[in-house]
């Protein structure tokens, strides 16, 4: 118990005072085919770093609300926003594709801070830096707490040629074949899995600066063989072996602190940012708040809500705060309501349990869901990011508004 207090402590103090995602780790080209949104759609989110709300503005529903308890993650959606109002699409590539802009301290000043938030202006000033280029860690996508893993791990690839010249050539290659081919003939599991990698990657402080909580952790060393480091293992292999890299942007700019303009997220690519610029984008509304909390004071209802893994740690630790959650997206669902979510887990078994009120009686919420099972394995099948242990949809339905 001592144990998982210090964990706890350690992914607290991470969380509470840093960016923690400077990108998100979500892969919205299964959000959508899930959420099939359309223009009467309105869509609540856990904000993380803003990409996906932008990617689910694309599609054009009604409303797209980012909620986040990390006043930070949403300064970062909010310094997206306002730099797709201001600037022309080159500038705005350079920032968000390669991370950085030499003229950024110019740029923000004069026409993007005006835009923002007190908060974001509080944040943003104290960390101009992160996108002039200037810092030992000169990519955008290396800074936050993530962004510092990513750079530690490509220092640690850079230090190591072979490796270096193997992971490129992976991501240049052209086909499953060719990828499969590299894999084996330059030994890369090999090559990148040494011990002192293996054991970064068991330690709590690892795992807090990528946003994992402990609880994320037992999980994975509860059901797959071989524990958290064998999982995370098994998964890179599998995405260098088995999923087309020309278009996986998730492990690119992980593993090169940057996109290019043929891998790179929706929002990127010139067509779309337009789009945005041309009113998509006015559809976002930031919310620093919990999912509940944000439900309480919205007073119309929500068809469809993305929760990414934040039930893995809230069922462990805030059980009822989970129950008050599911409580508050039951009460604000609309009356054909869409769910999705993912776990660490290979299978939740903490959701159907949870029970909440309607008309003043109990109900167990897995007698209100209705899971589509065939297509969310389908979708998870085919995950780029392929880090999570499971994925859901499920509708909630004959809900009144």
């Amino acid at each position: 118990m001592a144990f998982q207090g210090i964990a706890n402590r350690c992914f607290n103090v991470v969380h509470k005072q840093n960016l923690i995602y400077n990108t998100c780790w979500e892969d919205p080209l299964l959000d959508r085919q899930a959420l099939q949104l359309g223009p009467q759609d309105s869509v609540a989110l856990i904000t993380s770093a803003g990409c996906n709300s932008l990617d689910y503005a694309l599609e054009g529903p009604a409303e797209v609300h980012a909620i986040d308890v990390n006043p930070l993650q949403n300064a970062l959606l909010e310094l997206k926003i306002a730099a797709i109002r201001s600037l022309e699409f080159d500038d705005f590539f350079q920032l968000f594709g390669h991370g950085r802009h030499a003229d950024w301290q110019s740029i923000y000043r004069d026409r993007v801070r005006d835009q923002l938030s007190d908060v974001a202006k509080r944040t943003w000033d104290k960390r101009i830096n992160f996108f002039d280029g200037s810092h030992r860690r000169r990519s955008f996508y290396f800074r936050g707490t993530s962004g510092l893993f990513a750079w530690l791990i490509n220092r640690y690839v850079r230090r190591r040629p072979e490796l270096r010249s193997a992971v490129d050539e992976l991501l240049e290659a052209d086909s499953l074949e060719q990828q499969r081919e590299i894999y084996r003939r330059r030994n890369v599991d090999h090559l990148l899995w040494t011990r002192p990698l293996r054991w970064m990657l068991r330690r709590d402080a690892t795992m807090a600066m990528l946003g994992v909580p402990r609880s994320q952790r037992n999980q994975i060393d509860r059901d797959y063989p071989g524990g958290l480091a064998k999982f995370i293992q098994d998964r890179i292999a599998h995405v260098f072996q088995n999923m087309p890299l020309k278009d996986n942007y998730f492990w690119r700019v992980y593993l090169t602190g940057e996109y290019t303009p043929e891998c790179c997220p929706e929002y990127l690519r010139a067509d779309n940012f337009s789009a945005l610029k041309a009113g998509l984008v006015d559809r976002i509304k930031v919310h620093t708040s919990t999912v509940e909390g944000f439900l309480r004071q919205h007073d119309r209802p929500i068809s469809r809500y993305v929760l990414l893994d934040h039930m893995d740690w809230l069922y462990d630790r805030f059980p009822d705060l989970l129950v008050s959650e599911w409580q508050a997206i039951v009460d604000r669902a609309s009356a054909q309501a869409r769910v999705l979510w993912r776990s660490a887990a290979l299978q939740v078994d903490f959701v159907d349990p949870l029970q909440v009120t309607i008309d003043g009686k109990p109900v167990r919420v897995g007698d209100l869901l209705t899971y589509q099972n065939e297509l969310a394995a389908s979708l998870h099948q085919d995950d780029r990011v392929n880090t999570y242990g499971s994925f859901y949809i499920a509708d909630l339905r004959g809900l009144a508004a």
